[in-house]
């Protein structure tokens, strides 16, 4: 924190701000059905955000995932709904399409030099005319009742044991990790967290962790769609932070000479990046569509897009590259649906809402131009 570097701190600090502002206006916000609402709407916005901060870590952006997300539960509905096609299959065909996608917009950009901006704004209209062109002249696909699609966002274990499970598993995997990063740490000669520190941490966790699912316990159960996000978020973690590949992401997005100079493919880096943001925001489209009960000529329109990088960068990726993690995509996402949600129980109009994730997103944008440039100040930058 000396150096300049918040971490997730301010986000935190701004949740909690968030809960005391609307609990006090609203003694139903924090009610167990509220918050399983809130974790519901996470999931497709989330998963969208996640792909946003692999973007965001090589310092570019993608404006086509809204589109691209729309179009991908576009090619699922139909090929599920109108030419019967197992849900699965349907469900692979439409990821596999953002798949090749995500790889054009990646082969456009790194290899022929094309800015990243240039050709994912060509893709935002590509797409959202192959999302119109898909649903044809029926606009709207219902899914199928009691499908693979319409369970995403619907389907709860409602058994106890499930949510108490999933949150022992997560502080153990917690702990499992930080003891072998501090012990592989000191072994290197780095500073390390102490054990003191590390089961102070674990404590807190878990306090956390067998809080939240005794609330869903009191409710519906854990949603499945809150396990697919966190499942995403903790594998996207660990291939930032923990795998060669990884760091590759971050080494281009500090500096591309820099990477290139150390044997790093860049190009081969950028194109799997758009990859990987595609295919989550071709999983996102999916989960819009269970959430809504349908797909249509709409989806991941209006402030889809727009809300997932604002999700990633309040939530602490930063908008210049090189630094940012998986668990921003999770934590700013939550800052906006719960403002959303809190601002909806005192039937806020929509334009203030916009008015307040946009004041919301400028703070979060100073914060992280504030932390840099303390770190170049400290010598960290």
């Amino acid at each position: 924190m000396r150096s300049g570097d918040l971490g997730s701190l301010p986000v935190v600090l701004g949740l909690i701000l968030i809960a005391i502002i609307f609990q006090s206006l609203n003694s139903r916000f924090l009610t167990a059905g509220n918050l399983s609402n809130i974790a519901l709407y996470l999931a497709g916005p989330g998963l969208i955000a996640v792909g946003i901060v692999f973007v965001l870590l090589l310092g570019e952006i993608d404006l086509s995932l809204g589109s691209l997300a729309g179009a991908s539960a576009a090619i699922a509905a139909v090929a599920a709904v109108q030419h019967g096609l197992n849900e699965w299959l349907a469900m692979l065909l439409a990821v596999g399409c953002a798949l090749v996608i995500g790889a054009l917009h990646g082969f456009f950009f790194a290899k022929l030099g094309v800015p990243a901006f240039v050709v994912t704004l060509a893709g935002f209209l590509a797409w959202n005319g192959l999302q119109g062109e898909v649903m044809g002249s029926k606009g709207t696909l219902n899914n199928i009742p009691d499908g693979v699609i319409a369970k995403l966002d619907n389907y709860f274990f409602n058994d106890v044991a499930v949510a108490y499970g999933v949150a022992a598993v997560g502080v153990a995997g917690y702990l499992i990790a930080a003891l072998l990063g501090a012990k592989n740490r000191r072994q290197a000669g780095l500073p390390a967290r102490s054990v003191t520190e590390i089961a102070v941490r674990a404590a807190a966790l878990a306090v956390l962790a067998f809080g939240v699912a005794y609330m869903f316990n009191q409710d519906r159960g854990l949603p499945l769609a809150l396990v697919v996000l966190l499942a995403v978020v903790i594998g996207s973690d660990f291939v930032l932070r923990r795998t060669r590949y990884g760091r590759q992401v971050f080494a281009v997005g500090g500096g591309i000479e820099a990477a290139r100079r150390a044997g790093i493919s860049v190009s081969r880096v950028r194109i799997t990046v758009y990859m990987i943001s595609a295919g989550l925001a071709a999983v996102g489209g999916l989960f819009l569509a269970s959430q809504q009960g349908s797909a249509d000529k709409l989806l991941g329109g209006g402030n889809v897009l727009m809300d997932a990088i604002a999700a990633a960068v309040i939530g602490g990726t930063s908008l210049f590259g090189g630094r940012g993690n998986a668990w921003s995509a999770l934590l700013g996402t939550l800052v906006i649906e719960a403002i959303m949600v809190g601002l909806d129980m005192q039937n806020t109009s929509q334009s203030i809402q916009y008015m307040i994730t946009g004041a919301v997103l400028l703070a979060a944008v100073v914060l992280d131009s504030v932390s840099r440039r303390t770190q170049k100040t400290s010598g960290r930058g």
